[in-house]
């Protein structure tokens, strides 16, 4: 069988590719390189370039290539951002993901694993959320990501396909230099940037209820998030799954510690500084690993600090 990484030639896609392969999966790009690079697709690897919102592109891929799952990394990603162009974010994010729905029923797609993010949770009261929590996006970007979810679920209740949506937590690191991060919307690719032009990088807000003030996040290598997909490919090829799962550590970091590491391996002297919060950051943010760990058998394995040398 064959899975269509949807997205496959950026950040993320490109770890998650890798590692599928190495699992002895056959897979198959579908990508319209706005964001994603086709220097980053392994030898061998076909590519479509197209974009998911594009029914056409999609029904011919799927033909073409007798695919069998399906594993949707395209997406737009900026908190920021979505709340400038929602529209955009609306018809990529959501209605995107309806049409790879509506396709894969109607060629028998049998698995779907969808990428989803934290920022479903939205501001939870006590920080660290399980899948059980009440989703309460504040951001466009969540609320997008909440709804694919929504439309993943009712194919998975109408019996269409096995799926799940995987909710990642902060990724950071690369498998090597030329995969890493460049999204000006991620905290390590904006700190690099800042102090490749000696500009001191920025806290979005100091003034959170937190050890010390600013945001809390869980970070998470994205080889570890790419080793996740692999898990959940070869459970769903014998089992359901729950309709989501959280994928991060279960430890939170807040914005200045990881700033402070940025700045410890890059010898830089630099000072952040404050300035102000941006809309639809939550306070605390940390997942709950339990179910990833029932369910996948997944645990990270990387450390902060890994995370941020493999990327500089």
């Amino acid at each position: 069988m064959s899975w269509l990484i949807t997205g496959g030639a950026g950040y993320i896609g490109a770890h998650v590719v890798r590692q599928m392969i190495t699992a002895g999966e056959e897979v198959v790009i579908l990508d319209d390189l706005s964001f994603g690079n086709i220097s980053t697709v392994p030898k061998g690897v076909e590519i479509v370039i197209g974009s998911i919102t594009k029914k056409d592109i999609v029904e011919l891929t799927l033909k073409k290539y007798k695919i069998s799952g399906i594993v949707n990394l395209a997406g737009l990603k900026s908190v920021t951002e979505s709340e400038v162009i929602p529209k955009k974010y609306e018809d990529i994010n959501v209605h995107g993901v309806e049409i790879l729905l509506e396709v894969a029923k109607r060629f028998g797609i049998e698995f779907f694993i969808q990428s989803s993010s934290a920022a479903v949770y939205g501001n939870s009261q006590h920080g660290f959320v399980s899948e059980e929590d009440e989703l309460s996006p504040i951001s466009k970007y969540g609320k997008t990501k909440a709804s694919a979810e929504s439309a993943l679920i009712a194919a998975i209740n109408r019996d269409i396909l096995r799926g799940v949506s995987l909710r990642y937590f902060n990724v950071l690191g690369a498998r090597e230099k030329a995969l890493k991060d460049k999204s000006k919307a991620n905290i390590l690719p904006m700190v690099l940037e800042n102090l490749s032009v000696n500009e001191p990088p920025k806290i979005f807000g100091d003034d959170y209820l937190t050890k010390d003030g600013t945001c809390v996040r869980d970070y998470v290598h994205v080889e570890d998030i790419a080793r996740a997909h692999v898990l959940a490919v070869k459970e769903l090829k014998s089992r359901t799954l729950p309709v989501a799962i959280n994928i991060g550590t279960g430890t939170g970091y807040s914005v200045r510690e990881v700033m402070n590491e940025i700045l410890k391996q890059t010898s830089s002297r630099l000072e952040p500084v404050v300035v102000s919060r941006r809309t639809g950051d939550p306070a605390v943010l940390v997942a709950k690993v339990d179910l990833a760990t029932k369910e996948l058998g997944f645990r990270a394995q990387k450390s902060l600090s890994e995370m941020i040398s493999s990327s500089i």
